[in-house]
């Protein structure tokens, strides 16, 4: 059987080689391997072709959207808030018109982290600019702080991982208003939402930790499932 094409969304840093820093189009090895093992053959995908995003989706059987910096608080109708790292406008905007072309085209979506924020965004959802404040406390983007996730069993994420996944992936922005056809399947102890799904859509599952990280290809052998 044929491995699925699936792409990979990208970062665009300046990067060091040789003697050289220059530009370049970048993604951590852990998204392509989770990939690999699941069945699917990865490809990366460089945030500067918006024009081009229907052919790909036209040639891709799934894509992830990858995590990465925050999004831009424009992109939501927000203001930008000084405690957050500037946006990569280019991204975003690259980001935005792919996934919004896979919802069209019905092609598979695993949004992880960041995409999952972008998912949302591109169903016209809002996000919490800086969790902390929300919270009163900075649980969420404690490095390595585990916590509990609650999962709805009847959600594709819950058929995949089951009712309850530790995970640990600091964050300090979240989903505030869910976006047009999303429901939230996945909630930390404190109702912070940490997955969404599309309904009535193939496969658009969203996130907000990082399961290529944690060695548990379930999530993504269920995503090249759909892919096929």
């Amino acid at each position: 059987m044929s491995r699925p094409l699936i792409g990979i969304t990208s970062y665009f840093e300046a990067a060091r080689w040789s003697d050289y820093v220059r530009e370049a189009v970048l993604s951590p090895p852990s998204y392509a391997r989770a990939v690999g093992r699941a069945g699917g053959a990865p490809v990366m995908l460089p945030p500067i072709a918006t024009p081009a995003v229907d052919d790909y989706v036209r040639g891709l059987q799934g894509i992830v959207l990858a995590g990465g910096a925050e999004l831009g608080a424009d992109t939501y109708g927000g203001e930008h808030d000084e405690r957050v790292a500037e946006p990569q406008q280019h991204r975003d905007r690259f980001e935005l018109a792919l996934v919004r072309a896979a919802v069209r085209a019905d092609v598979p979506i695993l949004a992880i982290a960041r995409g999952m924020h972008v998912l949302n965004v591109a169903q016209g959802g809002t996000l919490i600019p800086w969790l902390p404040e929300v919270l009163d406390n900075d649980r969420h983007g404690e490095p390595g702080a585990g916590h509990t996730i609650q999962v709805s069993v009847s959600s594709k994420l819950g058929k995949a991982v089951g009712d309850r996944v530790e995970v640990s992936a600091p964050h300090q922005q979240s989903v505030r208003r869910l976006g047009s056809g999303l429901l939230a399947v996945a909630w930390a102890e404190d109702q912070i939402v940490e997955g969404i799904e599309l309904q009535g859509h193939r496969f658009g599952v969203g996130v907000q930790w990082h399961p290529e990280r944690d060695g548990d290809g379930r999530l993504f052998d269920a995503f090249i499932e759909a892919a096929r």
